[in-house]
């Protein structure tokens, strides 16, 4: 369904063309989690859902994928700028019903 918003975060995401914000960088120290298992979640993963931000109005993408050791599964939850930029909103360890384990 989201196969061509995909698409682009990926081929951003490749290309280098990502901001990670300062409080995705908050949660993956929280859950000892990389830029590389951020990139490998979104490389591997899928989109979950589409939601649209309640403020900017802009739509942003959940997205599961595996850790880039593979040994767990990585949220992120990302948009596409105005620019082409990723914008990685925030990044947790997925809880075994699906749901964020902050919560």
């Amino acid at each position: 369904m989201f196969g061509a918003v995909l698409r682009r975060i990926r081929d951003a995401v490749r290309e280098n063309r990502f901001v990670v914000t300062a409080h995705a960088r908050k949660e993956m120290n929280e859950d000892a989690l990389s830029v590389f298992d951020v990139e490998s979640g979104i490389l591997s993963g899928e989109v979950l859902e589409r939601q649209k931000d309640r403020v900017t109005a802009e739509w942003k993408y959940r997205i599961r994928g595996e850790t880039v050791d593979s040994t767990g599964q990585i949220e992120v939850v990302a948009k596409i700028s105005p620019t082409g930029k990723v914008v990685i909103i925030t990044v947790y360890v997925p809880d075994n019903e699906g749901n964020e384990n902050e919560m």
